[in-house]
């Protein structure tokens, strides 16, 4: 692989220095020269997920985005079609978008007022006789990636022409977003509702490196599994507690896509079981059993748990139970994620609230617990500058790879191969430098 040299001071390593198989070197946290270099190939260069077009359902509703650090809205034009636009003023740079989200036909930029349609098209400039023919001859419409592409509701974006199609990009993952999606109802069923923020003073990687990992659920999350076994005998996540000894597994799906499938634990007899109690359980199981027949109850009860899958699409698309987590990197050492309630169109009052019930349990009890983690790690690599290396070595030499398919490997759920996977994909992005594309051309 050729390999390029990082150089913001005499101590430059190549990528294959700083990534190596089982082992990452702790400047690929902490250098912000790098974190900028990440902006341009991993995420403007890759498909990044923007959001489910469940979030903006009528005609001119819009949200705003991010590409990295790039700043974007997604604007509704009809079914399975939207428009994706720099909010940046082509004038001066003013942000033309100062709402998170909402509907509207037209941007108005606030400083002179140039005026946009919900396309990103320029269609008022104050004062225009002022301008003379260069001016007119140029495109100064709203920027657009170079492809936006939708897969089942889930909407991405790249700013490289080049790259390959969408679903080419999600391979493997494919597969297991239908499964995620056949939870909900299938993926005309899905909407994604309200979401719990957090601001992190990490890496971006630091939390993606925990979505593949199975290794840290029984200590990190000691006090939340010892509370649920000790007050109700076991439940939910107790089956990490010997997770070698599991039938669960890790897949590397490739293009640095992860899955965690607890599926076979989780499902095996029946998730609702498992769950920790919550506000109303009883009285929802009531109204389960009252109204739908023998045979299709257990199946309801499970549908309003979670899918039991971890599934990561790289980098900063995370289906986590019946959730979807965004990131967003903000700095070498912040990142705001976003976790995702999400609602069945299905369902009546009582699931409804029941599922915000469930997926209202770990992010409060347990996402606490590893944000704690990610900061620390965080702090000790920056603090301990001298102690090089992350390592990432679990099961690499134990000879448990499984090739369940071509391009498909399992490996217990405890391995690392999840960072070892995406590291790979990451080393790949950044040794490539890629020609990034807006388009500013009349729609």
């Amino acid at each position: 692989m050729s390999t390029t040299a990082i150089r913001p001071g005499s101590n430059a390593l190549a990528l294959d220095e700083l990534v190596q198989q089982d082992r990452v070197h702790r400047r690929v946290y902490t250098d912000p020269d790098i974190f900028a270099l990440e902006m341009d190939r991993v995420f403007a260069a890759n498909w990044v997920y923007l959001l489910h077009l469940s979030e903006i359902p009528g005609i001119d509703d819009f949200k705003q985005v991010w590409i990295g650090t790039r700043n974007f809205v997604v604007s509704r034009k009809g079914d399975n079609k939207v428009t994706v636009f720099a909010n940046r003023c082509s004038h001066r740079a003013a942000t033309v978008c100062r709402e998170p989200g909402g509907t509207a036909s037209t941007f108005t930029c606030p400083y002179h007022g140039w005026k946009y349609d919900s396309r990103g098209q320029l269609f008022g400039v104050p004062g225009k006789t002022a301008y003379g023919n260069t001016f007119k001859a140029r495109d100064m419409h709203l920027a657009r990636p170079a492809q936006v592409a939708i897969y089942k509701g889930l909407v991405f974006a790249t700013l490289n022409d080049k790259a390959p199609g969408l679903e080419e990009h999600l391979g493997h993952a494919k597969r297991f977003i239908d499964d995620w999606l056949n939870h909900q109802g299938g993926h005309e069923n899905l909407c994604v509702a309200g979401a719990q923020r957090f601001k992190l003073k990490c890496n971006w990687k630091v939390v993606y490196d925990n979505a593949g990992d199975g290794y840290h659920v029984p200590f990190s999350h000691q006090s939340l599994l010892k509370m649920t076994n000790d007050r109700y005998g076991g439940g939910d996540m107790s089956y990490f507690a010997d997770a070698d000894r599991s039938n669960m597994k890790l897949y590397d799906l490739g293009n640095g896509h992860t899955l965690i499938d607890q599926r076979p634990d989780m499902h095996n007899d029946s998730a609702w079981n498992q769950q920790r109690p919550q506000p109303g359980r009883e009285a929802f199981e009531a109204h389960v059993r009252n109204t739908n027949k023998p045979e299709m109850v257990s199946a309801v009860l499970d549908s309003a748990v979670g899918a039991g899958m971890n599934l990561n699409i790289f980098p900063n698309l995370l289906f986590i139970g019946n959730q979807i987590q965004v990131l967003q990197p903000v700095s070498a050492n912040d990142v705001l994620v976003h976790w995702y309630a999400t609602q069945r169109a299905d369902a009546d009052d009582d699931m409804q609230s029941m599922r915000m019930r469930t997926q209202e349990d770990f992010p409060i009890m347990g996402e606490m617990d590893d944000a704690s983690n990610f900061e620390e790690c965080q702090r000790g690599m920056e603090t301990s500058p001298d102690d090089e290396w992350i390592d990432i070595s679990r099961h690499f030499e134990t000879g448990k790879d499984e090739e369940e398919a071509p391009g498909l490997i399992a490996n217990p759920v405890t391995s690392e191969l999840h960072m070892r996977a995406y590291f790979n994909k990451w080393r790949a992005l950044m040794s490539v430098q890629p020609i990034l594309n807006v388009e500013k051309t009349k729609l």
